[in-house]
């Protein structure tokens, strides 16, 4: 259910703005808060009366939509890369 160290490594890396980002590029987050959502989305898709679950993925889905924002503000090309990268919208 949750996102393994490896995979987080892995987005990370794959993500990553500049060489000595280690996550916390805003690109970063949004890789590894997207993978959290779907992972969480099918455990809600199998328990949909799990409201304690519910909360924490609209907490993660808002976090997401204002880094996006945060990028959309300094740089669209980036912002259109990275939801073409994540299959986020359009």
């Amino acid at each position: 259910m949750s996102v393994t160290k490896e995979k987080k490594t892995e987005l990370i890396n794959a993500f990553k703005t500049t060489e000595k980002d280690n996550g916390g590029s805003a690109a970063s987050q949004v890789a590894v808060l997207t993978e959290r959502i779907r992972n969480l989305t099918e455990h809600m898709k199998a328990n949909h009366k799990d409201h304690h679950s519910e909360r924490g993925l609209l907490m993660m889905v808002n976090r997401r939509k204002k880094l996006l924002a945060y990028i959309k503000k300094r740089n669209v090309t980036e912002y259109e890369e990275l939801i073409k990268k994540l299959g986020l919208r359009k």
